[in-house]
């Protein structure tokens, strides 16, 4: 710790917390979540935040609220409509996790969410990040919330030169974040270095000429913000080639499979879909074949509609899609169903199956039923 230690030395501290926080005062965005500071909305937020824009954000909070208004709707809300709510914002494990601490806080802790960092770091999908978002900005507790943004920030204010890619930096940013945050408004102090990184000491090109503590950055003195922070690159991700297919049966309905309870995309709906391993000769026979053979589908497929590519974190989805007729009886269990387009739109798909959906939509000039009930 002796590096960031002798760094803010160099800084006056009262001065910093004054510049930054009357900086965020004057100029924060108008954020729904900032109405009030009720630790579930902070909550709701913070883990919506979680690899996602604000602007992407703001519409599905206010959906969630207003769905899930309290602690105790969201505890005793059915998880299809939870995902449901979610649907499109991705990294669906955040809200699963997010409702199964939800019942514990409603179940343990009299609905009250914990307003210590012990207790609060126990709830699933409660890291230290989002412990002291909550605890700093909902409870006034002068509680260190590390992320992306705060870890650019003090790099460049403190120039660190560790890399922030590294699991074991964090302790580095977040020992500096307690010798520097104000204890007498610790909520708006870790609220404002959110703001700073998103609006100003941006990851590329920061706009130091408007930065409100320009003067006391060191990087920015010694001309090599552009450098920090020091991040190594991630591994590269994997390609997975994929065929789906909407199916239609006599009536007219499509034919949805509601996905396995754990991992990628767990308990979300999407349509049939078999992985290619590789180029495929006589590839609608082959893939006919797929179908048949992992999913006891029998299926009559008949073009590609479209094609889109969906990019993970770890992996991309490359996707052919078909449209066909289902020739045979729905596979035996209730993840399987045919459904009509009034009914598709209570269900819960991950993004690539909305597009899929929406090409399908354009293909057969069938009426949308989201727009409809618009």
């Amino acid at each position: 710790m002796m590096i960031e230690l002798k760094n803010i030395e160099k800084i006056n501290i009262n001065d910093f917390q004054h510049d930054l926080i009357s900086w965020f005062k004057a100029e924060q965005r108008d954020l729904p979540w900032r109405k009030d500071r009720d630790p579930y909305k902070v909550w709701v937020s913070e883990i919506m935040l979680q690899q996602t824009r604000v602007d992407t954000v703001i519409p599905y909070f206010n959906r969630f609220i207003d769905w899930f208004p309290t602690i105790d709707d969201l505890a005793e809300a059915e998880e299809d409509k939870v995902l449901k709510a979610w649907e499109g914002l991705g990294y669906y494990s955040r809200v699963r996790n997010l409702q199964s601490a939800v019942r514990e806080v409603k179940e343990k802790y009299n609905g009250e969410v914990p307003n210590t960092p012990e207790v609060i770091s126990t709830l699933k999908g409660v890291g230290p990040y989002t412990a002291g978002a909550i605890l700093s900005i909902a409870y006034g507790i002068p509680e260190p919330a590390v992320d992306g943004n705060v870890m650019r920030v003090f790099s460049r204010i403190l120039n660190i030169w560790e890399d922030i890619a590294k699991p074991s930096s964090r302790k580095v940013f977040e020992h500096a974040v307690r010798e520097m945050i104000s204890h007498e408004d610790p909520s708006a102090f870790n609220q404002a270095l959110m703001e700073l990184g998103a609006l100003v000491c941006t990851p590329t090109s920061p706009s130091c000429l408007l930065c409100p503590v320009r003067e006391h950055c060191q990087a920015f003195e010694e001309g090599v913000q552009a450098e920090l922070p020091i991040k190594t690159k991630k591994n590269k991700t994997r390609d997975v080639q994929l065929a789906a297919v909407l199916l239609t049966d006599e009536e007219g309905r499509i034919l949805i499979h509601k996905r396995p309870s754990d991992g990628l995309l767990a308990n979300l709906w999407e349509f049939p879909n078999v992985e290619i391993q590789h180029p495929l000769h006589h590839e609608r026979e082959k893939i006919s074949e797929l179908f048949e053979q992992e999913l006891q589908i029998h299926l009559k497929l008949e073009k590609i509609i479209g094609q889109l590519e969906h990019v993970f974190s770890h992996l991309v989805w490359n996707i052919k899609i078909y449209n066909g007729e289902l020739q045979s009886n729905i596979p035996e269990g209730s993840d399987w169903k045919l459904v009509t387009l009034d009914e598709i739109k209570d269900y819960a798909f991950p993004v690539p199956y909305q597009k899929m959906f929406k090409i399908y939509l354009e293909y057969s000039n069938r009426p949308d039923p989201n727009a409809a009930k618009a």
